[in-house]
């Protein structure tokens, strides 16, 4: 397993995570990612560990926090050998403050997920979201103040504008306190928006990025073909609920790069779309999901090997859209402010 550094710090994390928003199942919504129990949980995260994949990604928001659980559970006796990040800030019961990136709620967070996850740290915390009602700064106190303690080890943003990351990032250096990291988002070959202005962002600022859904919400499984009904998969049982739209032709156009590139290299559909973010700037990591062992040994595959430059070059191609203002316009002042990849 090829291990990167993780954004300005001096943490090393394997190319690829494993996501446990298919464990637990407790509610419709995450019910359509998976119901991964404690015994199936064991099982792929021994396959993880086995592969050299020590980083395990969950949030308390999953399944009610029942995420959290099943991967103490299951980690129980060998959490010296992994890595896991969790995040709060999205809504987690009924009370005013019982959502946000307040101090009041952050502390309560940290230390309700501490219980769920059986340990007393926490290797990588992400604020979920941006709040927009709490200072900057009372945030990244309380997150300081938990590093210091030695209940969380760094800290990361997940979901933020670029003036969301770069606000907090000026404000830790005002301050003196800890800076994130880490960036968590969406990017894929259907969802290329976060290299307009977050990943100039993050090779600027030294922030690393964790992909989620890279697959783009389960649209480049392979499953979906010009002319073919979806039979199965995240999409067909309505995963996709919550997810960016993507136009029918602009899907196909990538799928058929995929299908292409795969046939040459002997690779997957999946495992090429996983290897072309792994060629992008930033990338640290990224996070796959599954819902059995096949799946997860599948996209296990997608690392030790790379791309050629040409292949990468028409999966550029095959994706590229015209950006939003004023990111196509920046376009032409390329001489003094070059984009970080081909758009």
């Amino acid at each position: 397993m090829e291990y990167r550094q993780l954004g300005r710090s001096g943490l090393k994390v394997p190319a690829l995570s494993f996501g446990t928003g298919t464990f637990g199942g407790s509610n419709e919504f995450f019910e359509r990612w998976g119901k991964t129990d404690v015994d199936e949980a064991i099982r792929l995260i021994d396959i993880c560990l086995d592969a050299g994949v020590n980083f395990f990604d969950t949030a308390d928001l999953y399944s009610h926090g029942a995420s959290e659980e099943i991967l103490g559970a299951a980690l129980k006796g060998k959490r010296d050998r992994a890595l896991i990040s969790t995040k709060a800030a999205f809504r987690v019961g009924e009370g005013a403050n019982d959502v946000g990136s307040s101090r009041y709620h952050l502390v309560r967070a940290a230390e309700a997920s501490l219980r769920r996850l059986g340990t007393d740290h926490i290797d990588l915390y992400f604020m979920h979201g941006f709040d927009a009602t709490t200072p900057v700064d009372e945030t990244l106190r309380a997150l300081d103040d938990l590093i210091t303690s030695g209940k969380i080890g760094y800290i990361g943003a997940s979901n933020f504008s670029g003036w969301h990351l770069m606000k907090s990032l000026a404000t830790s250096e005002k301050n003196g306190l800890a800076r994130y990291v880490a960036y968590q988002g969406y990017y894929s070959l259907v969802g290329r928006d976060y290299e307009w202005e977050l990943m100039p962002l993050g090779i600027d600022q030294g922030v690393g990025l964790m992909v989620w859904s890279p697959l783009g919400w389960g649209r480049l499984t392979g499953k979906i073909r010009r002319g073919q009904p979806i039979q199965s998969g995240r999409i067909a049982s309505g995963g996709s609920v919550g997810g960016p739209m993507v136009d029918d032709e602009y899907l196909y156009t990538v799928v058929d790069a995929l299908e292409e590139i795969a046939g040459e290299t002997g690779k997957t559909i999946p495992q090429v779309a996983l290897n072309w973010l792994l060629s992008r700037p930033t990338v640290a990591n990224i996070v796959v999901g599954a819902r059995d062992e096949a799946q997860l040994k599948a996209n296990l595959g997608a690392v030790g090997w790379n791309l050629s430059e040409d292949q990468i070059r028409r999966l550029d191609d095959a994706s590229h859209r015209e950006p939003a203002y004023p990111y196509w316009h920046q376009v032409g002042f390329e001489e003094r402010n070059p984009t970080p990849t081909r758009w």
